[in-house]
């Protein structure tokens, strides 16, 4: 199974600092009221070579911000992104299309990331043009290839995306994330536009690809369940913050400590068994503005073991074991 699969110990990706902040103009009249969004604030992490990280958390936290810009689609505020070795950040741009053959995503909605004036065959083989891999019959022969190895047929070349159903669209975008023979996959929310039985079906053609490609992939979802069967690790972001970090079979064991907003997220994760029962831990009120996150602990305001120290000093992560980092004083001592 994927969590007892032995990882490299070479690290394709590490993430030093980095942060994302968007300026916002509140208006004014005779002087500009500028503040920053916070979308991502201070965030370190890597990730092993052949390795599924998961990123897990509410809408708005920043997962998707943190996902492009690692990929350098955003351009990071501050902070390091080393892939193999080399930094990214001081990469300009003809290095950094050299960089994105090996390092590519799988967007959210199928529908809106394809385009619907190309045929299938141009749209998977448009990378192999622009970083001048291949032409003629040999990117054709190419996109069929790679259209058989995702599921689909080399006739599907000849088509628009409008003629394809959810599930086949996320399957051309999986293709063409893959021409280019990545190494390095962000896999943002891939699956969450399908139904669910062709979500399983799509999850299980991921697993079986990084198999066989040797594939290492950041994989975005609020869906628990999904992360808890694709990732070996897993990230809780909140509000721009990684407030744990741990292996998955760390996150989802009941008898470890954990951050009260990762019980939060587990205990409203539906679980199909009506003699199931489990203590309930309630989030309170809605997630604060990014813009003037609160003080100290972000999460003091909503968290149901909320002491008054926690709104004085923001904890850090701090390791409970070798492999699980929990950024809360009450997690650690309780």
């Amino acid at each position: 199974m994927k969590k007892e699969m032995l990882l490299e110990d070479k690290k394709m990706l590490e993430v030093e600092n980095l942060k994302k902040y968007y300026a916002v103009n509140l208006g004014g009249i005779l002087f500009k009221n500028t503040v920053f969004v916070k979308a991502v604030d201070d965030v370190s992490f890597h990730i092993s070579a052949r390795e599924t990280v998961g990123l897990v958390g509410e809408s708005g936290c920043g997962k998707t911000t943190l996902g492009r810009t690692v990929l350098r689609l955003v351009e990071p505020t501050d902070g390091h992104i080393f892939f193999k070795g080399s930094d990214l950040i001081s990469a300009d741009d003809s290095e950094m299309q050299k960089f994105r053959r090996n390092m590519q995503i799988v967007f959210q909605d199928p529908i809106s990331s394809l385009n619907p004036r190309m045929k299938v065959e141009d749209i998977i083989g448009e990378p192999l043009l622009i970083h001048k891999i291949s032409k003629g019959d040999e990117i054709k022969n190419k996109v069929g290839d790679l259209l058989t190895l995702v599921g689909l047929n080399k006739d599907h070349m000849k088509r628009y995306p409008h003629e394809f159903s959810g599930g086949q669209k996320q399957r051309i975008s999986i293709a063409r994330a893959l021409i280019s023979n990545p190494e390095f996959l962000v896999l943002d929310e891939p699956t969450s536009a399908l139904d669910v039985s062709v979500q399983a079906q799509v999850l299980n053609l991921l697993r079986s690809l990084q198999d066989e490609l040797g594939l290492t992939y950041l994989f975005i979802s609020h869906n628990l369940n999904v992360v808890q069967y694709m990732s070996n690790r897993i990230m809780v972001m909140y509000l721009g913050k990684i407030v744990e970090s741990g292996k998955s079979e760390n996150i989802f064991n009941p008898d470890l400590p954990h951050h009260p907003y990762t019980l939060g997220l587990a205990t409203a994760n539906p679980i199909p068994d009506p003699d199931h029962k489990r203590k309930r831990v309630t989030l309170k009120g809605e997630v604060p503005s990014p813009i003037n996150p609160p003080s100290g602990c972000r999460f003091h305001p909503r968290c149901p073991f909320a002491q008054d120290s926690c709104g004085d000093e923001e904890p850090s992560l701090k390791a409970i074991d070798m492999d699980h980092l929990i950024a809360c004083e009450w997690a650690h001592y309780r």
